[in-house]
């Protein structure tokens, strides 16, 4: 008996082996009909929502792409920073549904993936105006530089799609510039329940800089975007929910340092040496944290990489014993769920 068992399951390994071709395409569209369905947004409740779709920095990370953070508030969805967006429909999610982008400063690792965000979302769902992109004083050069690099481009997908799949009225960016004014946040965004306000934070020489705190039903989160430890970030994350911090290990930066030094790399020295000054110690986030009421706290932007066992506890160095609430050191594809009329966070991981 134990033969035959033996043989039918060889027989059935060889047919499925000799079939494998024919079987993986069937499998390859039940794939393509999931990933084709409606955005699982659909499926969230009612409240708010986090997704790291790049959770690192310039600096190599293979589990953290560049800065981009997806926020969902109710039916609205909206996207801080644009510097990895691919994991947004790795996630789940389709970049159609987005209402706006909002860019904390102009380095390259935070707005690298702007102009092909908005290929994706216009002929996605055959949006028939711009994409606006909030952002400081500034923001409409960067718009109009992505909106000439992609004009030929634009240009294209209406000649060979036409007009009913990507409309000329949808194309591109439009920007949507504010007055960065002091520490104070103020609102630069509302619709219903929905509120974004905008706070500067201190990053020099890039100025202006600034985070964004989002309000929804009673739910929030603020985004620091890139910082030094700033009075203007605890004041703005009064009684948060969820503190999404940059985090930058000056312990680690400065042994990348030496180690740069050490086999002749002056260029990396150098670069490990300045970023020092205008980053945020997971420790000086961590106080900020306990000081502003803050009840989680997620550090994002993380620098360096964290690629050995150990290293994460390294890099929090005294974090959890200064600030008394959770902490997660995020990765790409954190997912976090804050539903309306409850102080409940729920965290998952959608890659």
């Amino acid at each position: 008996m134990k033969k035959v068992s033996t043989l039918v399951f060889l027989l059935v390994t060889m047919i499925l082996y000799a079939n494998r071709d024919t079987i993986s395409m069937r499998v390859f569209g039940k794939i393509m009909e999931s990933r084709l369905t409606v955005s699982l947004s659909i499926d969230l409740v009612d409240g708010l929502h986090v997704g790291l779709c790049g959770a690192g920095s310039p600096l190599p990370d293979p589990a953290r792409s560049a800065p981009c953070t997806l926020v969902i508030a109710g039916s609205h969805h909206f996207l801080f920073d644009a510097g990895h967006t691919g994991n947004i429909g790795l996630m789940g999610f389709t970049p159609g549904k987005l209402d706006a982008v909002f860019l904390t400063h102009f380095h390259s690792d935070h707005i690298g993936d702007l102009g092909e965000i908005a290929m994706q979302r216009w002929v996605s769902a055959n949006h028939t105006s711009p994409l606006p992109v909030y952002g400081p004083v500034g923001v409409q050069t960067i718009v109009n530089g992505f909106n000439q690099a992609y004009s030929s481009d634009s240009f294209y997908r209406t000649a060979h799609h036409g007009e009913a799949i990507a409309p000329t009225a949808g194309k591109g960016l439009i920007a949507k510039p504010f007055l960065a004014r002091g520490e104070e946040k103020f609102i630069i965004y509302q619709d219903g329940d929905t509120t974004i306000s905008a706070f500067k934070v201190g990053h020099a020489p890039v100025e202006p800089s600034v985070g964004y705190r989002i309000d929804y039903k009673g739910r929030s989160v603020l985004i620091s975007g890139d910082t030094v430890k700033t009075n203007s970030v605890m004041t703005s994350a009064k009684n948060v929910d969820l503190l999404i911090h940059e985090g930058l290990s000056k312990r680690l930066v400065k042994i990348a340092e030496n180690s740069a030094k050490a086999v002749g790399q002056k260029t990396m020295a150098k670069i490990f040496y300045d970023i020092q000054d205008y980053h945020t110690d997971p420790e000086e986030a961590a106080e900020l944290a306990q000081k502003a009421g803050v009840r989680h706290l997620v550090f994002t932007h993380i620098v360096p990489m964290l690629p050995l066992p150990g290293m994460k506890k390294a890099f929090l160095g005294k974090s959890d014993e200064i600030f008394d609430g959770p902490i997660t050191i995020g990765q790409d594809g954190d997912f976090f769920s804050l539903p309306a009329g409850s102080d409940q966070i729920v965290i998952d991981n959608r890659l």
